[in-house]
């Protein structure tokens, strides 16, 4: 019999009812954007809710899609649809999506008509921060970026405050959107912001941020490495305490831009004056926090410094390290991020579809010492050629995906043995037998590859990975 091992995400973690201290009033004389008027162009997990927010607020909105359907709805709910991409930009700012270019790879024509009339191109985060201040908000903003491990950090950060008793809203790339937060009289918004939404900023500093780790992402957008690292430098902006991974190259180069309070974390070295795991103990300068062994969600060194950047946060915002200690113990984790599905006959399903490059997928297979390998999709700059130091942890490989054919040369050059699936329906009972054959006790989908070519995203493909366990479990 397979246990249930699935983790709840940040959405399903309800919050409990707010004191009426904790929030601010919102009735119709709060108008901070009264007046101002505000191009919506992209309606989707960001911009529609920003369209009815900014409203309430005061602006007057106009909005625009690329899709006719996204149109038409906009209009059924009594929104001004005008197709800004046609005519000279009339509005004081365009809120673009942070999906939709306003540069690189290619000007979306919304952004190249503001760019022209000089109107700022902000995102959602934005607008949350001018609202807030406008209301008297005393709330911290505290922002987390990286290439990875951002999620987990932001929703690790969320569980500790709120089990501290904190107010606490957390959103933005994680959750809900930044727009549909509610308004905080105190306690901390928690924002995950990626890179796409960072080169979007204007009035909005954070009071505290961390920077985890930077690897070539997203490099189209950014123009190359340097302009990605400049894009996630701008969340160190006016900081009073900025985190900042040690893991990596890239991120600790960014210790000279830092002006307030530098708190330096790592999850297998010590930092003086920081936060770090020796072992699986997490520690600062006044010693031991926790045993990371007691924490069943955070497993490997990846892990450990996102315990450890939540733990330097969390202890910058005043919580205690008793509290601190609960909530990285308690913490339920997320899905699609090493999120232990179930356990059949020995053998543990790991979802960690998240993992999208190699760089996510060698913090994986760093952790466990013998894993039978599920890879594959759409394949990013350099495929799996930097994993090469993990394959000998690689029991077998079961390939999907359009790279399918790529991995499997790379595997084949190193003598990993493998096998091409073509589909997650295929590779799972093709991966439970090997586990089976091989004795290895781990079954792990870390794709190291990007999802298009199957499914909508990384979410749709980890869950129809856990329907497969579900059903492996029934068969047997």
């Amino acid at each position: 019999m397979a246990r249930d091992l699935t983790s709840p995400d940040i959405s399903r973690d309800r919050e409990p009812p707010r004191r009426a201290s904790d929030t601010l009033p919102e009735g119709y004389d709060f108008k901070p954007f009264a007046n101002r008027r505000i191009a919506v162009v992209g309606l989707g997990k960001a911009g529609l809710p920003a369209a009815y927010r900014l409203r309430d607020w005061g602006a007057e909105i106009v909005v625009w899609d690329d899709s006719p359907a996204q149109r038409e709805a906009a209009e059924a709910a009594g929104f001004t649809v005008a197709d800004v991409t046609a005519v000279p930009f009339a509005q004081d700012t365009l809120l673009l999506s942070p999906g939709i270019p306003h540069r690189l790879p290619r000007t979306h024509p919304a952004a190249a008509r503001a760019l022209a009339a000089g109107a700022p191109i902000l995102c959602d985060a934005e607008f949350l921060f001018l609202a807030a201040r406008a209301a008297g908000s005393r709330a911290q903003f505290v922002g987390i970026t990286g290439t990875n491990g951002k999620s987990t950090t932001t929703a690790l950060l969320r569980h500790i405050l709120k089990g501290a008793g904190m107010p606490v809203a957390a959103g933005a790339n994680l959750g809900p959107a930044a727009t549909a937060l509610p308004l905080l009289a105190r306690g901390a918004y928690v924002l995950e912001m990626s890179s796409y939404m960072l080169e979007r900023l204007d009035a909005l500093h954070f009071d505290m941020a961390a920077v985890l780790n930077l690897s070539p992402d997203h490099l189209d957008r950014h123009g190359g490495m340097p302009g990605y690292t400049e894009a996630k430098a701008r969340i160190l902006t006016g900081n009073r305490v900025s985190v900042l991974g040690m893991d990596d190259g890239d991120s600790r180069a960014l210790a000279s831009r830092i002006r307030g309070r530098l708190v330096p974390v790592s999850g297998t070295t010590p930092q003086p004056g920081g936060v770090w795991a020796e072992g699986r103990l997490l520690r600062d300068a006044e010693g031991p926090i926790l045993d990371l062994d007691e924490a069943a969600a955070l497993p490997g060194t990846h892990n450990a410094q996102n315990a450890a950047a939540a733990a330097a946060l969390a202890l910058a915002l005043g919580i205690t390290r008793a509290q601190l200690a609960e909530g990285l113990r308690s913490y339920p984790g997320l899905p699609h991020r090493q999120e232990r599905v179930a356990e059949q006959d020995g053998v543990l399903y790991v979802n960690d579809s998240k993992a999208t490059n190699a760089d996510s997928t060698a913090w994986a297979l760093g952790t466990y010492p013998r894993v039978i390998w599920i890879a594959g999709g759409v394949p990013k700059e350099g495929g799996i050629e930097p994993l090469v130091p993990f394959f000998p942890r690689v029991a077998h490989a079961v390939l999907i995906g359009r790279c399918a054919e790529e991995f499997a040369a790379t595997l084949a050059a190193h003598g990993v043995a493998h096998e091409i699936a073509g589909t997650l329906e295929a590779a799972l009972p093709a991966a439970r037998d090997a586990a089976r054959r091989l004795d290895a006790p781990v079954v792990l989908l870390s794709p190291a590859a990007a999802s298009f070519d199957q499914y909508s995203g990384f979410e749709a493909r980890g869950e129809h990975f856990r329907t497969l366990v579900q059903s492996l479990e029934k068969a047997a």
